[in-house]
């Protein structure tokens, strides 16, 4: 595809370009949003509401703390492990006014997850939730981190309200397990500290990076793609053009269900929503559908960024379909594939067209996107501005439209690499800067594109990346476990579900409530299997590789789905 191609095919008013350098860095960009929207709201969350304003004196003050009161210099990396909460964005924009570099933490994770992501990281410094204090304490002793920061879900709320949210969490809900850390810091001391206190305003290179943000790529070894405040600043300016269209300045509300630290939301709210002034509603669990919907009713909100398992979820209940919809003029689907079922539901309920848009954390995140002036329904969208896109055989021969093969992608907002795993970055990353995302896509002679197969083994459970290696590592540690392989199956509510199959060593005993306990105690909730079965063999090439399609194949043919 030539780079001429692409330039015909954005809506009028919609430039084919950005430029990249608009902005030196991050800091740049919340200065100005600051300043120019000083009195606007900027995120709100549990009924507290933080203005623009608000947010730079909050996040100087947390910034101030880490240059005053810590030993930790620019370049040193802090791990964030925080919910949707307003402690996120001052935690991660402080940080960065600090010069530090951001490592966005799930705070799902478990004790083995967190641990390799802080010792691959080299992370320094920890910001987390009391709720997962008690497996920080287990693993700091295994990794560098010597600064620890705790906040509460309720830290930022008004007295009353902080003790009354807080004591329900520890003391009722019992969600916050004893944990021993003498020497953390809590929050609202860090920001007692730094209040008032100068700021030594860090003003990195564009080249440099500014957030590690994790992921397995093609294997289920956890990466850290090094994220420039380039790459997410192009990135910013990329998603506003296609996506913020008809997108006012300071007048927008927009639900934030989805973790901001997951690159897509990172990049949106905390970027290109900052960019022109929007008010992002932080839901903390969208799990709690009853809680998000009554929050929902609280405001006239114009955007919605989320997924399709989320989409249907909240169409299929009574309570949402009764809110008022009136203002809503854009609704964003991202992190899994959009199901045409979903998007007609949710077209008749809220009376607002679903954008779907595609990226991977390797491209901070958005290379794709429906324009909000022209939807396919079904297709990934056009490749936001400044940015390439083509699809290559095997060989890596350039196929022509309509051909299928694997999508690479070209633009400023692809990674620098993985952090220092530099045969990773070469087997994605060529020297003219295309990078294989590892998905079969078919490019239209108009431009839009359609992901059509994956070509690395990876499941997607409810827009989270699940890797059959790490499964398969974490399984094959369990005593009688022969050989084992992990598959995604198809499933209406999460998009693909996780199955395992096991062969049992012999004379070993294992059952099916044997593997699932170990795996959920050592991995994240999303990653732990839904079915288990066991086999006496395993399909397998000459070499004794697993051939996990043919498993896939069978499973498939069974439902009736091949």
């Amino acid at each position: 595809m030539t780079e001429n191609f692409w330039k015909d095919k954005y809506p009028v008013g919609v430039a084919a370009e950005i430029n990249p350098d608009q902005y030196p860095n991050i800091q740049a960009v919340l200065k100005q949003s600051c300043e120019r929207f000083a009195n606007k709201l900027a995120f709100s969350n549990m009924g507290k509401s933080l203005t623009y304003g608000e947010l730079y004196e909050l996040s100087g003050a947390f910034a101030a703390y880490l240059q005053q009161h810590t030993d930790l210099q620019p370049g040193d990396r802090i791990a964030v492990q925080l919910p949707n909460l307003l402690q996120y964005p001052i935690a991660v924009f402080g940080a960065m006014r600090a010069g530090l570099i951001v490592v966005n933490t799930n705070p799902l994770y478990t004790a083995r997850e967190m641990e390799h992501q802080f010792n691959d990281s080299g992370a320094k410094a920890l910001v987390c939730l009391a709720n997962m204090a008690h497996l920080a304490e287990a693993v700091l002793p295994k990794t560098g981190i010597k600064r620890v920061i705790i906040t509460e879900v309720g830290d930022l709320l008004p007295p009353l309200k902080r003790l009354l949210v807080n004591s329900v969490v520890k003391y009722v809900k019992k969600m916050v397990p004893a944990f021993n850390l003498p020497s953390a810091v809590k929050f609202n001391q860090v920001l007692a500290k730094g209040r008032g206190q100068p700021v030594k305003e860090a003003n990195p290179s564009s080249g440099e990076i500014a957030v590690l943000q994790y992921t397995g790529g093609t294997t289920g070894v956890a990466k850290g793609a090094m994220l420039t405040h380039r790459n997410l600043v192009a990135n910013m300016l990329q998603s506003k053009a296609l996506m913020g269209a008809n997108l006012n300045d300071g007048c927008e509300i927009l639900v934030t269900p989805l973790p901001l630290y997951h690159i897509y939301a990172f990049t949106f709210h905390c970027m290109a929503m900052m960019l022109i002034g929007s008010h992002n509603i932080l839901i903390t669990n969208p799990r709690d559908l009853p809680a998000m919907i009554k929050e929902l009713s609280r405001w006239k909100f114009s955007g919605f960024v989320g997924l399709n398992t989320l989409f249907v979820a909240l169409c299929n209940n009574e309570e949402f379909r009764k809110l008022d919809f009136s203002a809503l003029k854009a609704t964003l689907s991202g992190g899994m594939a959009l199901q045409l079922a979903t998007a007609e539901r949710w077209k008749e309920v809220t009376g607002c067209a679903i954008c779907e848009g595609y990226g991977m954390t390797e491209t901070s995140p958005v290379v794709s996107v429906n324009p909000l002036q022209n939807i396919q329904i079904g297709t990934i969208g056009i490749p936001v501005p400044s940015t390439q896109c083509k699809v290559i055989d095997d060989t890596g021969n350039d196929l022509s439209m309509g051909e299928r093969g694997e999508l690479c992608v070209k633009g400023p907002q692809v990674m620098k690499g993985y952090w220092q795993r530099q045969d990773a970055t070469d087997e994605i990353l060529d020297a003219a800067g295309w990078l294989k995302t590892g998905d079969i896509a078919v490019i239209q002679d108009d431009g839009y594109m359609r992901i059509v197969d994956r070509k690395k083994d990876m499941i997607l459970v409810s827009g989270f990346n699940v890797y059959p290696n790490e499964l398969e590592d974490v399984l094959a540690t369990l005593p009688g476990v022969l050989q084992c392989a992990a598959i995604g199956v198809p499933d209406e509510k999460s998009g693909e579900a996780i199955k395992l199959f096991v062969v049992s060593k012999p004379g070993a005993t294992l059952t099916k409530e044997q593997v699932m306990e170990h795996m959920r105690a050592n991995v994240t909730g999303y990653k732990v299997p839904r079915a288990v079965e066991f086999r006496e063999a395993l399909p397998t090439t000459n070499v004794g590789k697993i051939l996990r399609r043919e498993l896939r194949d069978e499973e498939l043919k069974k439902m009736g789905k091949k």
